[in-house]
């Protein structure tokens, strides 16, 4: 029987630090933020501007516990707003550098899961897929986030209710 392992349900303090890193790093002009609502839910939203050379808006969190090896991948349950977002995790605690990503897309208003294999997830590096790298390390996830991008211009808007890493497709 599958298990899954919760990761954030918003309800704890362990994942409500979550801070924007938006293309305004590079001079752009898109802007986002994470909060918690007072049904334990997160929202991920904001402004996706392609103006001064910008595009893309996130979110990240670091985790305490950060050896997920035991297990298959990534599952979240969202409701999004018909736009496609991208799933992210990190191997270090660097700013920048390689990062592992899966996308979906949302339908407006609706309540959905996925599940994110670890072994789909492609490396990238600022927006490109990067060829040649090592898999993405489940032994040592130090942080996961969200990202909207793909000259999606307008606001966004992304509610979470959890994340958890799961063994199965069950």
């Amino acid at each position: 029987m599958a298990t899954d392992k919760l990761i954030c349900d918003f309800s704890t303090p362990h994942c409500l630090d979550w801070y924007s890193v938006d293309d305004a790093v590079m001079g752009g002009e898109s802007g986002s933020r994470f909060y918690r609502n007072p049904d334990s839910t997160g929202t991920f939203e904001g402004f996706l501007s392609t103006e001064n050379s910008g595009g893309f808006a996130s979110v990240r969190t670091f985790l305490p516990e950060r050896n997920y090896s035991a297990y298959t991948g990534i599952r979240l349950r969202v409701r999004g707003d018909g736009k496609r977002y991208s799933f992210r995790i990190r191997n270090d605690d660097r700013f920048d550098g390689i990062v592992y990503k899966s996308d979906f897309d949302t339908i407006s208003g609706e309540w959905m899961e996925f599940s994110l294999p670890f072994s789909e997830f492609k490396a990238a590096f600022r927006g490109r897929t990067v060829d040649g790298t090592h898999p993405i390390d489940a032994s040592n996830i130090v942080q996961i986030g969200i990202l909207v991008s793909k000259k999606q211009v307008g606001s966004f808007i992304l509610i979470v209710d959890w994340i958890k890493a799961y063994t199965s497709e069950q």
